[in-house]
């Protein structure tokens, strides 16, 4: 496989849920106590296994009493992935810097669609690039299916590359999970690091 020949290519990315996505980027600050959140009654999380950086299982109920923002992706994507991930760390840290105590219970988890190649060794190397914070989950392809599934994550193997290789259609975006484990609201990666902050601030309490 030749990684620097997959990262001068684009990622052609296919948006699962566009609706969502343009309404959780219309929202800053803080929200009134009453408000509801966006994704508030829907159906997306549920359980799962899959395995760790150090390559023991970890379960979502893992994770439980603490905001969750997960995102799917894979360690070799050539440019959204990385970038998302960078948006939502920067976004993170910038939360805290206001609201240190809040940001201590927010766990980032970065969950790879590419089993074949995003081993736990794979994945610790591209968590840790970013932040010591970020968890990084693979599994068999049965597993990540599973969770795929529950978040409603659509993924599929794209087009081969030259000299070998290949990319990974996935959808794009990345959830606010509340400590319960319930969907609160979609985080906007696709924008930048303030857009990020503001919708923590919005939503975590």
């Amino acid at each position: 496989m030749n990684r620097s020949a997959m990262l001068t290519r684009k990622l052609r990315i296919a948006l699962l849920f566009p609706a969502l996505a343009l309404a959780a980027c219309g929202g800053s600050g803080t929200s009134a106590p009453d408000e509801k959140p966006p994704l508030a009654g829907s159906s997306i999380g549920g359980p799962f296994t899959l395995t760790g950086e150090d390559g023991k299982p970890v379960h979502w109920s893992d994770f439980d009493g603490r905001y969750r923002i997960v995102y799917f992706g894979y360690t070799y994507c050539p440019d959204v992935c990385p970038l998302d991930v960078q948006t939502m760390v920067k976004g993170l840290k910038l939360f805290a810097e206001d609201h240190p105590d809040l940001a201590s219970q927010v766990q980032p988890i970065f969950i790879s669609i590419d089993p074949a190649r995003d081993t736990p060794d794979a994945i610790r190397q591209f968590t840790h690039a970013f932040s010591d914070k970020l968890v990084g989950l693979t599994g068999t392809p049965e597993q990540v299916a599973a969770a795929a599934k529950a978040f409603a994550v659509y993924y599929a193997r794209g087009e081969s590359q030259p000299g070998g290789g290949y990319l990974m259609d996935h959808s794009r975006g990345a959830y606010l999970m509340g400590k319960d484990g319930a969907a609160i609201a979609l985080v906007p990666v696709d924008k930048d690091a303030p857009a990020v902050a503001a919708e923590l601030a919005r939503w975590v309490r």
